[in-house]
């Protein structure tokens, strides 16, 4: 797409890539770019460098945002070893991150009201979201938990301590943070999103020798491989819906560097790493235990370690002993920050790279094939065959789910037997057809149990009794046991995944069989060309119903679960 005149976001802006990005688009006149980092110093000392280095842009062309886009945006600027110790804090970050993603929780996010407010069109992610995510180190919270119980520690430490090893699983947190921008990005009308991703190595194997513990290579490494592979194929599934935004990914795989080579103070997480008194009395003797954490720290020198170094962003800075054993040929080596820019700007302008990851998954990926559809009617007319062998329907038993695909294939299986066909159907009332489902279920003990068999609860026409089984898909079980319930509760429950009988779902049942055959009547029977695949043949000339066919244009068109690559 063309990037003048568009408002560009630029996540992690403040970092190495970031910074490269930012300058290059800076070229292809955008209308304004939002540059956000982690820390509000960061993100408006940056926008300021900008304005200043480039005087002749409008005020306010460069705008700084700051704050963690994994939280909500009241946590953005919270520490976040501070909101785990707040049990306030920790329970509603633990509700955003387990329980069902409401309009909520999605408006309380700080990523949604960023994109909200700012309405980019264009966005690029150049924030290291797997290390983000899995440095927050499950295995430290999981020993942590362990000594609590192995120390019988008390009921309120140990419920804290779980709390904080569901806060930190890595998966959850993930699938939340796509879920969010997602919906975020729909509502701002994002046209295109580039992520720079990483795989969690520098494009090393499991023989990588820099780890993190004594492990070769750490769990804590691999879990972030592990993050960053879940990020892509999420990716790759939002690439995938249709009518959201273009989705690409360039994922490096190498060291990247460098941002700046000069003799400074060496800092560790922002902080000068302080010189320790080496003074040989401070020699340990190795007896009986080795203690970690001393209780007495050793006195510092009051001097702070300064030395030449190459900064590598994000990805920290290194000695010269480290930078060349790290790019030495048949290491990790690495690439440039300003080829990662002007591959993204390439992608976003429509070129095409061979970098994104996401297209080599589409070109990689086995999809469905002529024979499997040409067999699809072998297996169908099998099916069928043995239906009226054996004299059964065979309608759902909840294995595939959702509950709501069974849930849909019952009704309607239920509707076809007392109407027969699709005409029948339109000219039948809805009260009839209640009337007469309902009269059916009273005779028809089988067809009642294999119903409510399967989890899928009956519905009666009176909107208030209920026929069950000893299990209900939905609701599902959320750790309570007893709900309250409500009319609005009912609605959704029934749509979820209970049979309802009530005249108002019938109505809608009509409506649907109406619009089906409306739109293959639409169709000139003069048109015999591919264009078309539902057409009057599709749908038996209207007498005979095949459920699976009309639940899956229901799901096409109702739910817009439309396959948008075949």
């Amino acid at each position: 797409m063309d990037i003048q005149n568009k408002t560009v976001l630029i996540l992690g802006a403040w970092g190495l890539v970031g910074n490269a990005i930012t300058r290059k688009i800076i070229n292809e006149n955008p209308k304004r770019i939002i540059v956000t980092s982690l820390k509000k110093e960061e993100a408006e000392s940056y926008a300021a460098q900008l304005q200043s280095e480039f005087p002749n842009l409008p005020d306010n062309y460069f705008i700084p945002w700051w704050g963690n886009i994994f939280v909500r945006n009241d946590f953005k600027d919270i520490d976040r070893f501070e909101i785990l110790n707040d049990p306030e804090k920790r329970s509603i970050l633990l509700k955003d991150i387990m329980e069902e993603l409401t309009p909520e929780v999605l408006k309380a996010s700080s990523i949604y009201q960023l994109l909200v407010k700012y309405k980019p069109e264009i966005i690029v992610d150049s924030i290291n979201s797997a290390t983000g995510i899995a440095y927050q180190d499950l295995y430290t919270t999981y020993h942590t938990i362990k000594k609590t119980i192995e120390n019988n520690e008390s009921k309120e430490a140990l419920i804290e301590e779980t709390e904080k090893l569901l806060c930190t699983q890595y998966i959850p947190q993930l699938i939340r943070h796509i879920q969010i921008l997602y919906n975020s990005m729909n509502e701002a009308k994002t046209k295109i999103y580039v992520k720079i991703g990483t795989s969690g190595t520098g494009g090393m194997g499991l023989n990588i020798p820099y780890t993190h513990s004594e492990e070769k290579p750490s769990r804590v490494l691999l879990s972030k491989s592990s993050v960053a592979g879940a990020h892509t194929l999420l990716l790759f599934l939002m690439g995938r819906t249709p009518e959201g935004a273009i989705t690409k990914e360039i994922k490096p795989t190498g060291a990247i560097a460098w941002k700046r080579i000069a003799f400074d103070e060496i800092k560790n997480r922002g902080k000068p790493i302080e010189l320790v008194d080496p003074s040989m009395e401070n020699v340990f003797k190795l007896e009986e235990e080795l203690t970690l954490n001393l209780e007495e720290k050793i006195k510092t020198t009051g001097e702070t370690l300064k030395s030449v170094f190459i900064d590598t962003g994000e990805n920290g800075t290194f000695s010269r002993g480290e930078f060349e054993a790290i790019s030495a040929e048949g290491q990790m080596e690495y690439v440039t920050p300003e080829e990662i820019a002007d591959d993204a700007i390439f992608e976003i302008k429509g070129g095409n790279t061979g970098h994104d990851i996401i297209n080599a998954l589409d070109n990689a990926t086995l999809e469905p094939t002529y024979r499997a559809g040409y067999l699809q009617h072998t297996a169908v007319d099998k099916l069928e065959e043995l239906e009226e062998l054996h004299n059964v329907s065979s309608v759902a038993f909840e294995l595939l789910g959702p509950p709501r695909l069974s849930k849909l294939l019952h009704e309607l299986n239920l509707i076809k037997k007392v109407a027969k066909s699709m005409n029948k159907i339109t000219e039948m009332s809805a009260e009839e057809l209640s009337k007469g489902i309902y009269n059916l279920l009273l005779e028809n003990e089988q067809l009642r149990s294999e119903i409510i068999s399967i989890g899928i609860p009956i519905l009666m026409p009176d909107g208030k009794s209920l026929l069950r089984g000893n299990d209900m898909k939905i609701p599902p079980f959320r750790g309570e046991n007893k709900l309250k319930i409500s009319e609005e509760k009912i609605n959704l429950w029934a749509h979820d995944g209970w049979v309802d009988l009530r005249e108002k779902n019938i109505s809608k049942w009509k409506k649907r069989i109406n619009e089906i055959m409306e739109e293959a009547n639409s169709i000139s029977p003069e048109d015999t060309s591919s264009l078309h695949v539902r057409n009057k043949k599709y749908w038996n000339n209207f007498e005979i119903i095949d459920i699976g066919k009309v639940v899956s244009w229901i799901f096409i068109h109702e739910e817009k679960g439309k396959r948008m690559k075949s």
